[in-house]
């Protein structure tokens, strides 16, 4: 009797804690420059593979680009290139579904390019590449809602591009591609407002687009579109200020467009804009050099543009603007070299652009 007493407790207890555990969800985002709209995809977590959430794509403002999820993974932020505006929308957390939140679009400047969310989920600054500065704003955590900071916007230099905060939220750093170099700044952590770092703008390579923080926040990687190569730097951690990584520039494919760093901080990635591939790299943990993955570049489709990697460090995500569609790639994990999804690449909207994922966890 006093068995089967034990056996029910435990079996008890059992299902108390499946209904409570925590599952978390993986959703793709890519904007459709050409098609004005948001491609949403669910991803599988064990292949990779993408599904098409229901409903989408999600309309968008004129020509979106520019793409980021806050860290919570509840709303997600667009920049339109060709309305000068920022689309903001609340994310279905059991669906991936888009929807608007209320006030969206948000005015900014002229041309908005790079778009980002800082890691405290508190603040979102968006690119004016024809106003050389920085609008930044506010997030309700509540409604998704968006207040200019005051003091808002905040000068760059010439034709900002590309936009990365450091893990911490301390820094943020923005690639100015016509005034090749790097702007830094301090993030106020209460208001969100920008200091420029001291020494800043860094110089970088002919027109630094893509930017990227290894996980660690002790580097920072830069591509420069003309030069076919990516730039790497030390971040100071109590200053923001960047140093030159002993070897830098490293050589890529051609038109080097986007960069994105595993959550492990062993790998980067680069899309070559020219030359239809990725260029993979393991990263010195101490130094921050860059050693080319054996097998790199690995194939993609046509003028690929944005890239991202999942947040478990599986797999790898590019936006192939010229083929329409979406790459994806599971990453060897002790190795950081590519191996295509089954049935990739996958059919997004016309002449799709930025990538974010955003991670859900819940009972």
């Amino acid at each position: 009797m006093r068995k089967r007493i034990v056996v029910a407790v435990v079996l008890a207890v059992l299902l108390a804690a499946s209904a409570y555990a925590q599952t978390t969800q993986y959703f793709l985002y890519v904007t459709d420059t050409s098609s004005n709209d948001i491609s949403a995809y669910t991803i599988n977590s064990s292949t990779g593979a993408l599904t098409a959430v229901s409903g989408s794509p999600f309309p968008a403002g004129r020509g979106p680009g520019g793409i980021a999820v806050d860290p919570r993974g509840k709303f997600v932020y667009v920049a339109n290139n060709g309305s000068n505006n920022a689309s903001a929308y609340m994310i279905d957390s059991s669906t991936g579904a888009l929807s608007a939140v209320s006030g969206s679009p948000f005015p900014v400047g002229s041309n908005p390019e790079g778009i980002a969310v800082d890691p405290t989920g508190k603040f979102v600054y968006v690119l004016n590449s024809n106003n050389r500065n920085v609008s930044a704003f506010t997030i309700n955590s509540s409604t998704g809602t968006l207040t200019a900071v005051s003091g808002s916007p905040f000068p760059a230099g010439p034709t900002p591009a590309g936009v990365a905060a450091d893990p911490t939220g301390r820094f943020l750093y923005v690639t100015n591609n016509f005034g090749l170099n790097v702007s830094g700044y301090t993030i106020n952590p209460s208001t969100g407002a920008l200091t420029t770092v001291s020494g800043s703008p860094f110089p970088a390579g002919l027109y630094p687009g893509g930017i990227a923080v290894d996980s660690t926040g002790k580097f920072l990687y830069v591509a420069s579109y003309n030069n076919r190569n990516v730039s790497g730097y030390t971040i100071n951690p109590s200053t923001g200020a960047l140093t030159t990584v002993s070897g830098s520039p490293f050589p890529t494919g051609s038109s080097p467009w986007s960069i994105a760093a595993d959550p492990t901080g062993k790998f980067l990635y680069v899309t070559n804009n020219g030359s239809n591939n990725v260029s993979a790299y393991t990263i010195d943990s101490s130094t921050g050099a860059l050693t080319t993955v054996s097998g790199s570049p690995f194939p993609a489709g046509s003028n690929l543009e944005n890239i991202a990697v999942d947040p478990t460090g599986k797999f790898v995500y590019v936006a192939n603007h010229g083929s329409n569609n979406v790459s994806a790639y599971a990453i060897g994990s002790s190795t950081g070299a590519l191996t295509a999804v089954s049935d990739s690449p996958f059919p997004s909207g016309r002449g799709p652009s930025g990538v974010a994922i955003a991670a859900i966890t819940g009972p």
